[in-house]
């Protein structure tokens, strides 16, 4: 059993825990920005390949008292390296957290580097290269109450870049918290599913994605993984082979979104193209004013402009008046979430929240408010 730590946006640790659970993950634990868990080598690879909310999966190697940067070197060196990278693969690393002494990300990252090739030179009389940009191993050093955790990002790229989503409108919502966003509403596959302001498709393409059983890790070119000394391709061929099977060919009730963009919904029908879906949702060039719930309940989930970055110019306050009018005169019988970063603005939808909760949008604090439309 090895031990993993899956990083996650602050606030989303408890449903990501609850999400590796479902995955297979043992004893997933909720912490700091993530969740650590254990697993073999196969949960790894589902993990990595059908996440929806984390961002990285980071296998952890030590863990060692480290105060300061000789604490650092003699820690890393003292591990053996050839088991996760010989000297033909590239390196790179990266540094998070601190100490009382070490307190600069990138002297830290340097630190563990030169370690790392000096130990090769010594065993080998050759060393890794540095790659940043696409490393075949990468290494991830965090520093906290003086101690020291040394992983290996199994994922490489962050996992919420999907790979279906080269097109994206002005703020677009990463697709992990979308895809937090639609675990948070509740909603169900064999429900109604609208999002009125869906910019360039994120939110109804996560939930088609969820809907029609698609592992968000098909679209994507490479995993960390890949590259590593160990790496099981007959065994990670047979996950995806799988994962492929498992795919359902239609979904059970409409998903829907609108905007009043033109250019914005060309831009979603490219995606929902990547993601071999162009067919199975709808996505209408259409203003708020004209939307119409497209079955008799449902869940409406959308990301409204809140001011922070879009929106400055324009009587945000009529808008979400408007919004406000929409849900309760043609959405009778569903239940709405709007996320909004703007609590004034928020008063203007004129509804009542039943429920309200914390959310971070990158580093804005939002709200995720619900509404039972009767």
């Amino acid at each position: 059993m090895e031990h993993y730590f899956a990083t996650v946006a602050k606030g989303l640790e408890a449903i990501a825990a609850e999400e590796l659970q479902r995955l297979g993950a043992i004893d997933p634990q909720p912490g700091f920005c993530g969740v650590s868990f254990m697993g073999d080598r196969e949960l790894l690879y589902r993990v990595n390949l059908w996440a929806r909310l984390p961002f990285r999966i980071l296998v952890q190697i030590a863990e060692f008292a480290c105060r300061d940067a000789d604490d650092l070197y003699a820690g890393v060196q003292a591990l053996d390296w050839e088991p996760h990278l010989t000297p033909d693969l590239t390196l790179a690393v990266a540094a998070t957290g601190k100490t009382g002494r070490l307190n600069h990300t990138h002297f830290t990252a340097l630190q563990v580097k030169n370690a790392i090739v000096d130990q090769q030179r010594d065993r080998w009389g050759e060393r890794s290269s540095v790659d940043t940009q696409a490393p075949d191993v990468q290494v991830n050093v965090h520093l906290y109450r003086d101690r020291a955790t040394v992983s290996l990002n199994s994922s490489g790229d962050s996992l919420h870049r999907r790979g279906y989503r080269p097109a994206v409108g002005k703020a677009p919502l990463k697709e992990s918290l979308a895809a937090a966003l639609i675990y948070l509403s509740a909603w169900q596959t064999n429900q109604a599913f609208c999002d009125p302001l869906c910019g360039s498709g994120t939110l109804p393409l996560e939930a088609a994605l969820i809907g029609l059983n698609r592992a968000p890790g098909l679209f994507r070119d490479r995993f960390g993984f890949e590259s590593w000394p160990d790496f099981d391709a007959v065994l990670w061929e047979r996950l995806r082979q799988q994962a492929k099977t498992a795919q359902r060919d239609a979904l059970d009730a409409p998903i829907v979104g609108c905007d009043r963009d033109r250019a914005v919904i060309i831009q979603a029908r490219t995606n929902a193209k990547n993601c071999h879906i162009p067919g199975q949702i709808a996505l209408h060039h259409q203003a708020l004013a004209q939307v119409d719930a497209p079955a008799d309940s449902g869940i409406l989930l959308c990301n409204p402009p809140y001011g922070a970055r879009l929106g400055r110019d324009e009587d945000l306050g009529a808008f979400y008046k408007l919004l406000g009018d929409v849900l309760k005169q043609r959405f009778k019988g569903w239940t709405a979430f709007v996320l909004s970063g703007n609590k004034s603005l928020a008063k203007s939808i004129g509804l009542k929240s039943s429920q309200r909760i914390p959310v971070l949008n990158g580093n804005l604090p939002c709200q995720l408010m619900r509404y039972d439309l009767y």
